[in-house]
Parts: C-alpha cells; sequence; structure tokens
C-alpha cells in the first residue's frame, strides 16, 4: 500500500500554466503573480527549482526541490528529471497529464522519504552523518528527513575513510607480435552478437577489415592503418570490439578507444559489457578516461566540506560528497553524477570541486592514494581496453607521462572530429585568459581569495627546502608572473590603463582589432570581431616586443626549474622517498605543458613585424558574448590540423583505425582513389602517412528509400524569424512532438523558442533547448528520449553524438543549410584546399550527421526538413543514396509530416490491438 501523500502544499509550473496543490491535496491553477507571491510565503514542493523559477520569472524561487532530496537519497542512481522520470524510477504511477502533477509532489514525496525506512536502502551508509552537516546548513529538507533517520548504532565512516585506496602496480609488458585469423574474428563477432541475432554481412566484412590494424607492422613509423566508413546501423563497434578482443587474447597488449563525445564513451562502456559480462572483470579490464578537469578532486571538496562554501553552494558540496561514496569512477562531467544536479545552484560551485588550472600537489595530498584521478589513471595501465576522448589521447600523444606502456592499437571512433579535435588541442592563445590561468598556476590565490595557497611555490615546497638552485629558480617564476595580467584587467584595458607588458599588448591588438574589423551590425557576425595579424601597427610592433621579454623572463626560470626536477628524478637524494617522487613527477608534467605554452606564446609573439609561417594561420580577436567582451588576443591555428595528428599520434602506434559514418563527404563523389576517399584522407590526416594506409567502405543496411524522407522547404525567406518561427511550430505540431531542431546560431535558437513553446505546451507538446532552460545538453537529450511528445532545439552539440532510436525521434529540422561562419581561419582554409569545394566538404559532412541521428533502428521512419529555399543541387550528395527528396512550400511539408504521423498512429494502434 502507498504511503499518504504529505501535507505539503506544490507547485507546477511549465509553459502550458501554473498549478498550485494545497496541503489538503486541492489543486487550482494560479496566475503568474499569485504563484509568486505564494512560494515566497511559504515553501512549496516543486521538481527542480531553477527551471520552476525561469517559468515563474522568479529565478531566486526556492522551497523543497524533490530533486535534491533524490541526490540525497539516491546518490550515483540515474533518473530523468521529470516527474514521469522519476516515478519510474521510485516505482509509482506517474500523472498523466500536466494538471495532475502538482497533486502528484506530495505523493512522490512521500514514496521517497519512505524508502528510508526499509531496511535494504542501499545506500544508507553516510546518510545521518551527510544530514547532520546539511541541518548545519539548514537544507530544507532536513527536518522531513531527519525524523526518519535513526542514529546509527556505530560511528558511521567518514567520507575519506570509506575510499579504497589504489595499489601501484608493475608496468604492463608489451603485447607479443601475432596475427589473428579472420575466421576467428567472424566467431568471436557471432559470440557478441548472440547466437539469436540476425547475421548481418556487413558487420562481418567491417570486422574482418579492421582486423587488418592489429598486423604487425612492417617499418617504423608505418602503422597498420585503416581508414573506414561504416553507414549507421552496421553495427561498428561490435565490428571493431570484435578483432580488438581476438587480439587482446593472443598478444596480451590493450587498445585505446578514442571518441569525441561523452556519449559515446558511455555507449562504448555498455558495449564492453559484452566482453567483460562479470561487472568486476568489467571494471579491470575496462576503464574510461577524460581530462583531469572532469574528476571530482578530493581535496578542494574537503576544503568546501570544511568552510570553503558557504550557502547553497555548501549544500552543494554535501551533496557531492553522498554521490563520491557511491560512485563508479567520480567522473563529474558525463559520469554517473547527475547532470542535472549543478544546475540546480544557479552560483554552482562544480567548477570549484574540480582540478581545472592544474593546481594539483599530487603526493603532497592527503587523498592522494585514494584519489579518482590517480586511480583512473593508474587503471588504464593495467586495462585490456581504455576508453577515451580525442582530446585526452592526443595530449597524452603529445605529453606522455611516465607509466605502463601506452596502447600500440589505436581505434578513432567519431573520425569525423579529429580535425576539430587537433583544431582545438594544436592551436595556440595569447589572450587575457589564458595569460591570468598562468599567472593563477605560479602565484596561486592573490588577495581575498578563498582556498588553500596552490601556487608553485605551496606545490613544490620540499625542492624549494633542500633544492637551492631550484628554490631560485622558483622565486624568479613568481617575480616575472606577478607581471602577468591579473583581476580587473578587461576594466583597465577598455579604460586605456593597461599595466604590465602583457596588457600593453592586449591594449594594443584591441585597439588594432577595432580600427580593422568590420563589425556587422544585426544578425549574428556582431558577437566576435577579429583581423589579420598582417602589417601590425607601430604600436602593436613594439607592444610585442615588450611582451615577448616578459614571456621569456618567465620561461627562462621556468626551464630551469625543469631541469633541476629531472636532475632531481635521475639522482634522488636521501629525501625524495615515494610520495616526494610522484610529487616531483606531476610537477614536471605540468610543468612542461605551461613551458610548451609559452614556448607557443614566444613563437606567435615572433610573428608580429615579421614573417608569416604558412604552416599556420595568425590572427587577432576581441571575444564578446551578447555584445560583451570577454578576452582579448592574438591566436595561431594549424592551416590544416590533421598534420600533427599524423606527427604525434599515428606515427608511434602500430596499428590505427579512423571509422565513423559519415568520413567521405557524400555518397555521389568520385575521386582519383575511385572511393571518395580524398576528402576523408584529409579530414583524418591519413593523407600525411607515408602510403600503407587501407581504406574500406560498407553502406547503412537501412532502407532509406522507405524509411526516410528529405523535405526542401521552399517558401521560408532566409532572414525572416516570424516565419521561422511558424514553421518549426507547424512542423512539431504536424509530427506530434518528436522533432529535433538544429540552429547554427544561439541567438535565432532562442527567438524562435520564445515565440512558440507557449503554443506547444498548450498542444501538449513539450518544447526544451539548449541554451535557454537551465539543464545540460545530456539531461536534454535524456528528457527528450524519455518523451515521444517531446522536441528538442539545439546547436551543433545536437548535431552529433545523439542516439535517440524509435519514436522519440521522428523529424529533424534544420533552419537552413549550416554555411561555415566566414572567419578568417575559415577563409584560410578555404583557399588552401580549393575554394568552394571546401565549403561544400563541410557542409556535406554537417548534413551528413544531422540526418544521420533520424534512422538508427531499422524499424524507424523519420523525416528530414530543410527550410531552405536555395539548397544547391550539388549538396544532395550529403544524404544516402536512394532517399526521397522534395522541395515544396511549407503548407505541403506540413501535410507530409502530418500524413506520416497519422500512419504511425495507424501502425502503433494496429500493433497493440487484439487480433
Amino acid at each position: 500500500m502507498p504511503p499518504a501523500p504529505l501535507s505539503l502544499p506544490a507547485i507546477h509550473a511549465s509553459h502550458v500554466g501554473i498549478w498550485i496543490a494545497d496541503a489538503a491535496g486541492r489543486v487550482q491553477r494560479v496566475g503568474r503573480g499569485e504563484a509568486i507571491a505564494a512560494v515566497a510565503a511559504t515553501p512549496h514542493l516543486l521538481l527542480n527549482a531553477t527551471l520552476t523559477g525561469d517559468r515563474l520569472g522568479y529565478p531566486e524561487l526556492s522551497g523543497l526541490d524533490l530533486l535534491e532530496l533524490f541526490a540525497f537519497l539516491y546518490p550515483a542512481r540515474f533518473a530523468v528529471p521529470t516527474p514521469a522520470g522519476i516515478a519510474a524510477t521510485i516505482g509509482i504511477t506517474p500523472p498523466k497529464t500536466e494538471e495532475d502533477i502538482a497533486a502528484f509532489l506530495p505523493h512522490a514525496t512521500a514514496a521517497m522519504l519512505a524508502g528510508i525506512d526499509d531496511p535494504a536502502w542501499p545506500e544508507r551508509e553516510g546518510a545521518w552523518h551527510g544530514l547532520q552537516a546539511l541541518a548545519r546548513q539548514r537544507w530544507s529538507w532536513a527536518p522531513l528527513v531527519q525524523p526518519r533517520l535513526t542514529t546509527p548504532d556505530a560511528d558511521e565512516r567518514w567520507l575519506f575513510a570509506r575510499l579504497p585506496e589504489w595499489e601501484e602496480q608493475p608496468p604492463r609488458p608489451a603485447p607479443r607480435q601475432v596475427r589473428i585469423n579472420p575466421d576467428d574474428v567472424t566467431a568471436r563477432l557471432g559470440q557478441l552478437t548472440g547466437d539469436g541475432a540476425e547475421r548481418r554481412p556487413g558487420q562481418q566484412e567491417y570486422a574482418r577489415a579492421t582486423a587488418a590494424i592489429f598486423e604487425p607492422r612492417e617499418r617504423k613509423d608505418a602503422p597498420q592503418m585503416l581508414v573506414a566508413e561504416a553507414g549507421t546501423g552496421i553495427g561498428k563497434t561490435l565490428g571493431y570490439l570484435a578483432p580488438a578482443k581476438q587480439w587482446i587474447d593472443q598478444s596480451a597488449g590493450s587498445v585505446c578507444i578514442s571518441t569525441f563525445t561523452k556519449a559515446l564513451q558511455r555507449q562504448l562502456s555498455r558495449e564492453t559489457e559484452r566482453l567483460y559480462p562479470d561487472a568486476a572483470t568489467h571494471r579491470e579490464k575496462v576503464v574510461v578516461r577524460k581530462g583531469r578537469e572532469n574528476y571530482l578532486c578530493l581535496l578542494n571538496l574537503e576544503d568546501a566540506l570544511q568552510g570553503g562554501f558557504s550557502g547553497r553552494a555548501a549544500i552543494l558540496a554535501q551533496l557531492v560528497a553522498r554521490w563520491a561514496a557511491y560512485t563508479r569512477d567520480g567522473d563529474m562531467v558525463g559520469g554517473d553524477l547527475p547532470g542535472w544536479l549543478p544546475a540546480l545552484f544557479r552560483r554552482n560551485g562544480t567548477t570549484a570541486l574540480t582540478d581545472r588550472r592544474g593546481e594539483c600537489i599530487y603526493a603532497g595530498c592527503p587523498h592522494f592514494r585514494k584519489c579518482f584521478i590517480e586511480r583512473s589513471a593508474r587503471a588504464a595501465t593495467q586495462a585490456d581496453i581504455v576508453i577515451a576522448n580525442h582530446a585526452l589521447t592526443m595530449v597524452q600523444a603529445a605529453r606522455p607521462r611516465d607509466g605502463g606502456a601506452p596502447a600500440t592499437r589505436l581505434i578513432f571512433d567519431e573520425g569525423h572530429h579529429l580535425w576539430d579535435a587537433a583544431d582545438s588541442m594544436f592551436a595556440a592563445a595569447l589572450t587575457g585568459q589564458e595569460a591570468v590561468e598562468i599567472r593563477r598556476w605560479v602565484l596561486g590565490p592573490e588577495g581575498k581569495s578563498r582556498g588553500r595557497r596552490r601556487g608553485l611555490a605551496a606545490r613544490l615546497a620540499d625542492v624549494a627546502s633542500y633544492d637551492e638552485a631550484g628554490d631560485r629558480a622558483i622565486q624568479a617564476a613568481i617575480t616575472a608572473a606577478a607581471e602577468l595580467p591579473g583581476d580587473g584587467w578587461l576594466g583597465r584595458l577598455s579604460e586605456n590603463d593597461p599595466w604590465g607588458a602583457i596588457e600593453r599588448l592586449l591594449a594594443a591588438v584591441r585597439g588594432q582589432v577595432y580600427a580593422r574589423a568590420a563589425d556587422a551590425k544585426g544578425g549574428d557576425s556582431g558577437y566576435g570581431l577579429e583581423t589579420e595579424l598582417a602589417d601590425p601597427d607601430v604600436a602593436l610592433v613594439a607592444a610585442a616586443a615588450a611582451a615577448s621579454d616578459a614571456v621569456e623572463a618567465l620561461l627562462r626560470p621556468l626551464m630551469a626549474l625543469g631541469k633541476r626536477l629531472d636532475a632531481l628524478v635521475d639522482d634522488p637524494p636521501d629525501w625524495l622517498d615515494g610520495q616526494a617522487r610522484a610529487r616531483v613527477d606531476g610537477a614536471r608534467h605540468s610543468l612542461g605543458t605551461r613551458v610548451d605554452t609559452l614556448g607557443g606564446w614566444l613563437s606567435l609573439l615572433g610573428r608580429v613585424g615579421g614573417p608569416a609561417n604558412p604552416d599556420f594561420v595568425d590572427w587577432l580577436a576581441i571575444d564578446r558574448y551578447d555584445g560583451r567582451e570577454f578576452d582579448t588576443g592574438l591566436h595561431r591555428h594549424w592551416l590544416d590540423p590533421a598534420r600533427p595528428i599524423a606527427e604525434i599520434v599515428y606515427r608511434p602506434a602500430q596499428g590505427v583505425l579512423v571509422t565513423s559514418a559519415t568520413l567521405r563527404s557524400g555518397h555521389g563523389s568520385q575521386d582519383a582513389q575511385g572511393g571518395g576517399w580524398t576528402e576523408a584522407d584529409i579530414r583524418t590526416g591519413a593523407r600525411h602517412m607515408d602510403g600503407g594506409v587501407q581504406h574500406f567502405a560498407v553502406p547503412s543496411p537501412f532502407d532509406y528509400a522507405r524509411q526516410s524522407e528529405v523535405l526542401i522547404v521552399t517558401d521560408i525567406a532566409r532572414g525572416d524569424l516570424p516565419a521561422l518561427a511558424g514553421a518549426y511550430s507547424r512542423l512539431i505540431e504536424a509530427s506530434g512532438g518528436g522533432a529535433l531542431g538544429l540552429f547554427s546560431a544561439i541567438r535565432r535558437l532562442r527567438i524562435v523558442h520564445a515565440r512558440i513553446a507557449d503554443r506547444l505546451a498548450r498542444a501538449g507538446l513539450p518544447l526544451y533547448a539548449q541554451h535557454v532552460d537551465p539543464l545540460d545538453t545530456g539531461t536534454l537529450v535524456d528528457i527528450f528520449r524519455a518523451d515521444p511528445h517531446a522536441s528538442l532545439l539545439g546547436t551543433d552539440a545536437l548535431r552529433d553524438g545523439v542516439d535517440v532510436p524509435g519514436e522519440s525521434l521522428r523529424q529533424v529540422i534544420m533552419e537552413g543549410v549550416p554555411w561555415p561562419r566566414p572567419t578568417i581561419l575559415h577563409a584560410a582554409r578555404r583557399a588552401a584546399q580549393g575554394g568552394s569545394a571546401y565549403d561544400d566538404m563541410v557542409i556535406r559532412g554537417r548534413i551528413g550527421q544531422a540526418f544521420g541521428r533520424l534512422i538508427r533502428r531499422a524499424d524507424d521512419f523519420g523525416q528530414f526538413v530543410m527550410l531552405s529555399p536555395s539548397f544547391p543541387s550539388r549538396l544532395l550528395s550529403a544524404f544516402p543514396e536512394g532517399t526521397p527528396i522534395r522541395r515544396l512550400p511549407l503548407d505541403e511539408a506540413v501535410n507530409h509530416v502530418a500524413a506520416a504521423n497519422v500512419e504511425r498512429r495507424k501502425s502503433a494502434f494496429a500493433a497493440f490491438s487484439p487480433s
């Protein structure tokens, strides 16, 4: 028998309206003013205070948020943060309509609190201790939870006593040189797909082809390399896991699988459970790796729990501590920390709970042996399969750390994103924000900044104490770093009162950008300003020379310190025990990163007034958001960022697979290789390898002629925002929701959302949007996936890596052709890669990825709508061969979508009606 609902008022607000349930459960619809007055006077039960506050227009809304209670009771458990999602997780009946939600919340609260009485509640340990801390912070739920939570018989272990310690392991030996039999690969694939699974010839061909990268390498710097395109639905994940596992078993080697999106990392982690069904074995053999800024820093958490945070941020820290005791790996971004939790705290402090500036003190930390980051790094050296991301894989190749032998076989899934990942990884930027970060890394917190000092002197205190030359280098670096921009630098630039050589450089950059850049009025191009680094004026040249001296003054002592640290490791003194050695090793790594950054700055400054380097594109920029400046500086990118991928990442490996569903530009393209591989080799960097690169392609098994339709709407003029909003609204209504709307500009997304959200909500069609709703992208996708009537608007992040099979995604709407932004960098690459052909390659890739969201299963049907009256015919090859393509006005497109929706309903009714 379900528990009786709590006698507390509750509120639910949406685009449809606002409902309040009183303490007796009576529900009434109220106006915004009445609702604000009610919640300001009495705390109400609600679900997601931040989102509800946005709906009310009352951002300071507070109350009894069920999501906070869920995070306390069920840390590290997944739940979609909607009434239906919470109901499904705790096992109660969900509300049927929006009008029922306010009355549902007291029932859901009672059910959640009743779980405390369950002797089998798995998250009981630590709850009592955590609640006492939350009560001291005046957490609104504490008075309701405390009567149900009895004092434990024995003292509970504190979080930092509960976490297990990692242990050092000997380095993993190099893999044996073996050759795997293609027949064994086919048999292994059959085991993974299961006896009853349909045999897919395309997947088998793909698995046998990818086995080639596990052949022994013939010569140095020439890995066995395969560039493979596998159409959506082939099952490429199991296709490359089958030969990988066969090679691992025979060679005792390890494989690194690199992805671009966190969503695919999670998917791969689930798929590898087929290789290692036992949970404990899977944790040992498969490790997900991300950059250290993704993981909870236990030292920062301890600082927050002991007074470093106050107010709402202190409550967040306590809830994160609850989660830390139950998390699998401490991953705060895309791991098992609920993505919606930080968003409940408008000024959330999760960024302060990670190591985002490389301030880790390594073995000097009292929690070093329990550190999530160190545990993950060490587990990766022993794992059979490491699932990393492109950025981390490139970082580790460029700046390897001491440890076990690196994986000799690399698999790059989502290979079409290698270009973008390398473009960010191998770029250089001397900007105000970057300079402030270097200053903080050397000096630590300044002035009234809270927290421990973790500057260079604090991290290397023992080195300074025992090594005179090292101490001199540290002090010289501190003196030089004090000349870098500090707090308030943006204000000083705007007042034309720069302080120090770097700020004077930034002031000169700012002046030249404003003098030469074209600031387009209207549209979206006015958000940032840039100009080429060509023919600099006298003031900029002089400022660059002085800035170069300032950078050198910092670089010299840091390089000297690096040599001292190397000498300590090579000839260790008596005091350099294991922990001190680990601290020095960590400092060497972070020091090397900063030395590389400063070296890049010097090279960039040398370009001012000097000759251009044909391998790079250099420019000056002022970064702005909503018209407000937030950064200024000089930028350098590789003209072809795939070149350093080939040199730094591919060549040292024994075997490399680069794979994706959209590596080539379209089904109609051919080249001298006879398969359209030229553009794929440009995007992946394969063209920079000295021969030996193999290519393989297998088309999607889906029947796109039957399962899909492309509708190109011809009567929505570019720039007509009312017409654009009306088109989105009518198309979403015609499909009954299930639409993914893609925009190339945040401004247009917000305008369209504001115009149509209320109208769609009144039709029972919820609409969510990136950059509007205070939820992270992963949570928005979870909500969208869970509700077939919901629709989602977003930008580039939703064009890739979103896997929503079935009814929840049946229409993709693009606001227009996703033309590349006309930046200086794009113009240079366009000129170097064949002009409009380069543009077409980029656009076809974007459209192909967007279309790929639509059909994910053999029984899916979807419509792709392009709101562009002048869609070029040459871009039609972006769609799979055989896909029906129609150019038609909006009215006819709406009719097509509505007819497909009627057919869908008929099919669903026939499937569930009795025979």
